[in-house]
């Protein structure tokens, strides 16, 4: 495996300067937004299709460097009720695909996006719980009139250009924000439909991320290194549905931590492991949203940690067998 780190936090510094500094704590990849919620500020689609010599300036500048690029994230809401909201976040997929195609990236990170609970509905709706009954009416119709049409669509169109890894983040507020959820949209609409594992979502739903990672196996095509930990006195009286700001730390239920702020290196270990049995050799991608420490802090804190975890060559022959 190697490591990598995803650039929305250094969209503050040049494209340039990024990747300098990606080069300087001794990661390998580079997962560059390229619109939608996170942002465009090193990858505009738009842009570097429409010139061909800045996108090879774009490619060289990564090269040169001895990176490479693991994905490109266009994470946003192409199902969000707002037609135009819904269609300028999908063209941003569209043309990160197309992107991908001609800089011969394997996969994009995204998200599936969410509805409204009915048409003519004005906010995206998610619903957390089966009953009363229009909650579930809500569910099935989201699936079968809105997430299901629209990404069978886009993967015909990743098809058409060579995408084989449409990788979801299973989030909070997103239509798949499990694994059940992420494999049923596989299995209706094929392989494409991937995962980009991050645990940080699972920890505070109380999912297992490592009989997480045995239940998705060969979907996971992309992986997030972004740590969580829950607060065990406010979740024991509040619960862990929490709505209040992610800078409301000292109230919240959990909160968004730098890797091994939220579970030591045993966790990261058994992570890596798991992550191997099942036969994912990529990237681990370090996402940091800790903000109780800087960027270059918690990317230098993951770094370390995650180095020990990691293991960066293939097994040798099983010569005790």
């Amino acid at each position: 495996m190697k490591l990598g780190v995803m650039m929305a936090l250094f969209q503050d510094r040049s494209w340039e300067e990024a990747l300098d500094i990606v080069k300087e704590f001794g990661a390998e990849a580079v997962e560059p937004g390229s619109g939608n919620f996170v942002g465009n500020a090193h990858c505009n689609p738009d842009e570097l299709l429409a010139d061909e010599k800045k996108m090879k300036a774009w490619q060289k500048a990564v090269e040169s460097r001895g990176l490479f690029v693991s994905a490109l994230a266009c994470h946003g809401n192409p199902l969000h009720p707002d037609k135009s909201f819904a269609e300028a976040n999908a063209h941003t997929i569209r043309q990160t695909i197309l992107l991908a195609e001609k800089l011969g990236i394997p996969c994009i990170t995204t998200f599936a996006g969410l509805p409204g609970g009915c048409e003519g509905d004005k906010m995206p709706n998610w619903v957390t719980c089966p009953w009363p009954p229009y909650f579930s009416e809500i569910v099935a119709w989201q699936w079968k009139d809105k997430v299901l049409p629209f990404w069978k669509e886009m993967v015909g169109f990743a098809r058409q250009h060579g995408m084989k890894h449409i990788c979801f983040e299973m989030h909070p507020g997103d239509w798949i924000y499990c694994p059940e959820r992420l494999l049923n949209l596989r299995a209706a609409l094929g392989p494409e439909i991937c995962c980009n594992f991050d645990p940080s979502h699972l920890f505070w739903q109380g999912i297992d991320p490592i009989e997480a990672v045995r239940k998705l196996g060969e979907a996971i095509q992309h992986t997030h290194a972004k740590d969580t930990r829950i607060d065990p006195v406010n979740a024991r009286w509040n619960g862990v549905l929490d709505t209040k700001s992610y800078a409301d730390e000292i109230n919240r239920s959990w909160i968004f931590r730098a890797v091994g702020y939220g579970h030591g290196v045993e966790f990261w270990k058994d992570l890596v492991s798991t992550l191997r049995l099942v036969g994912y050799d990529y990237v681990l991608s370090i996402e940091h949203e800790d903000s109780l420490m800087s960027a270059k802090e918690g990317l230098s804190k993951a770094v370390a940690l995650l180095k020990e975890a990691m293991m960066t060559t293939k097994p040798g022959a099983a010569w005790w067998v």
